[in-house]
């Protein structure tokens, strides 16, 4: 699966993981990407989309 979203862009981010004593050690966000089927024209269109493309799409109307 693709580590990026077809529809907005949202990738993967760098940040560290914070210990109780503070200790820093890198780490990867990584966005919640899964597979979503539209019909666009009659035609299927499978898309890796976030989840919050989702949320949106569902709130506008299209989904």
């Amino acid at each position: 699966m693709a580590s990026r979203c077809e529809l907005t862009g949202k990738g993967k981010q760098y940040g560290n993981n914070v210990s109780f004593s503070l200790r820093h050690t890198k780490r990867v966000f990584k966005p919640n990407l899964q597979k979503k089927t539209f019909v666009v024209d009659g035609q299927k269109v499978t898309m890796n989309l976030s989840a919050q493309a989702i949320r949106t799409l569902k709130k506008k109307g299209i989904l």
